[in-house]
């Protein structure tokens, strides 16, 4: 049989076992509803629901009753941009983002433009930075709220936060963040951050599909936010509904393994990325890395790379064998270049060349090698096809 090789984890990530062992107690025989208050079920569910809820505001520096839990971060960024929003715009009328931004950010801020809020959309520079002071320069005296993700999910770029929120809270607006490819692999600080909300999925970080969370600032500037849906009284009406007990532990015990592994972890990660660009660079020419030329300015585990006078969707067609993609999994059907390469300014033939490549916490040095040969074979034929 073919070696498969998953270069893959910036769409979704395999569970840990340890995340898994977690959680089957609470398919099997530990069913309980949380909301049930009158005998044990409920109780045991109720107490795994709320360990989980510490170990996630452990792993962001919140406090326990700062977080909600949900179905995802698409879930956490809609909450979070329209539920600030509900009312009709006021004295603060004015909203802020950059192009970059997942679609669960940038389709929820243009739907509320079309609502009559005022949208600024702001450019990064070519490596995917949004500049603070751009930031500040957008920002006047309505701006209501900010939304920039800690890292991009294609190229990897980990945005400044703490410059960011420095800026924003000076303006008195509210900073939001779509966290997602960044919980679990960088450190996240709310507090050092200045963050207002913040979004995670579990999926992303080797915890299951399907849960996620929102953190939501009580403390200071406490963040009033209006729930997207009625009935039950869950997350303390926020988001209502039967919590899904399973997901919410093992999005909890993936917290607490990164909050433990973390460092480590992107420090080994990050070695095997650089040896896989090492090893490209060194068997084909004329190969582009998209985002931060500096490494350490990315997400461990990222490698955006074009590749001169190649076809991007026949070089993975190609590499059949190889899990990667050529751009964000939630985009993978449109035949456009990438917004996200076109936005730093790559141009269009090289952004139809480009192959996202993510590594995570199975990746082996094993994987590195035969990834390595295959791309740089692949590469090579395709090019003397042309």
């Amino acid at each position: 049989m073919k070696k498969q090789v998953y270069l893959d984890y910036h769409a979704t990530t395999p569970v840990d076992p340890r995340v898994l062992d977690a959680m089957l107690p609470y398919l099997k025989d530990s069913f309980g509803n949380p909301s049930s208050k009158t005998h044990p079920f409920g109780w045991a569910a109720r107490e795994a629901v709320e360990k989980a809820r510490a170990q996630v505001a452990s792993l962001l520096n919140a406090s326990a009753g700062e977080i909600y839990f949900t179905a995802g971060a698409t879930e956490s960024n809609n909450i979070s941009l329209r539920g600030v929003t509900r009312q009709p715009p006021g004295e603060r009328d004015h909203l802020v983002t950059q192009s970059t931004e997942h679609h669960a950010v940038l389709d929820p801020l243009r739907k509320l433009e079309k609502e009559g809020w005022r949208l600024t959309v702001l450019n990064p520079d070519s490596e995917g930075f949004i500049n603070p002071g751009a930031v500040e320069a957008a920002i006047d005296e309505r701006t209501l709220l900010v939304s920039i993700m800690a890292a991009n999910n294609e190229i990897g770029t980990v945005q400044p936060l703490e410059e960011l929120g420095r800026v924003v809270n000076e303006a008195g607006a509210l900073l939001h963040c779509d966290a997602a490819q960044a919980a679990g692999k960088i450190e996240l600080d709310v507090e050092r951050s200045g963050l207002s909300m913040l979004s995670i999925s579990g999926h992303k970080f080797c915890a299951p599909k399907g849960v996620g969370a929102l953190y939501r600032r009580k403390r200071g500037n406490r963040v009033r936010l209006d729930p997207l849906a009625l009935g039950g009284g869950q997350e303390e009406g926020l988001r209502p509904g039967t919590l899904n007990v399973p997901g919410i532990v093992g999005l909890g015990e993936a917290c607490r393994i990164a909050s433990e592994e973390l460092r480590e972890e992107a420090q080994r990660v990050g070695r095997l990325r650089d040896l896989l660009l090492e090893g490209i660079r060194g068997g084909i020419p004329d190969v582009t890395v998209n985002g931060p030329a500096d490494l350490e300015k990315k997400l461990p585990g990222n490698l955006s790379l074009s590749f001169k006078d190649v076809d991007g969707s026949a070089l993975i067609v190609s590499l059949g064998d190889l899990a990667a993609s050529a751009g964000s999994a939630c985009t993978a059907g449109n035949a456009e270049p990438s917004y996200v390469l076109k936005a730093i300014g790559t141009p269009t033939e090289l952004a139809v060349s480009t192959l996202r490549l993510g590594l995570g916490r199975f990746t082996t040095e094993e994987d590195v090698s035969y990834a390595t040969g295959r791309i740089v074979e692949t590469v090579g034929k395709l090019r003397r096809v042309r």
